[in-house]
């Protein structure tokens, strides 16, 4: 391996949005620095489940659903 071309790894300490922490390695910043998220798994609705919105004013979904309206698929 060759030397000084690999960042520096070292721990950190992770603030999530609900204020817990947790340390970790990691290459941000520098050693002893504190990242805190904006988005966390705790929040985030891929995660919990959350409902997301399509924001399509007659642009390529719905002229993909009126394209397609009829097929079934084989479903009754």
């Amino acid at each position: 391996m060759k030397a000084d071309i690999h960042p520096d790894y070292h721990f950190i300490k992770v603030v999530m949005t609900d204020g817990t922490e947790f340390l970790t390695r990691s290459t941000y910043g520098k050693a002893g620095d504190t990242m805190n998220l904006d988005i966390d798994p705790k929040t985030h609705p891929a995660w919990t489940g959350g409902t997301q919105t399509l924001q399509d004013r007659g642009g390529r979904v719905s002229k993909f659903n009126q394209k397609f309206a009829g097929i079934s698929f084989g479903k009754k």
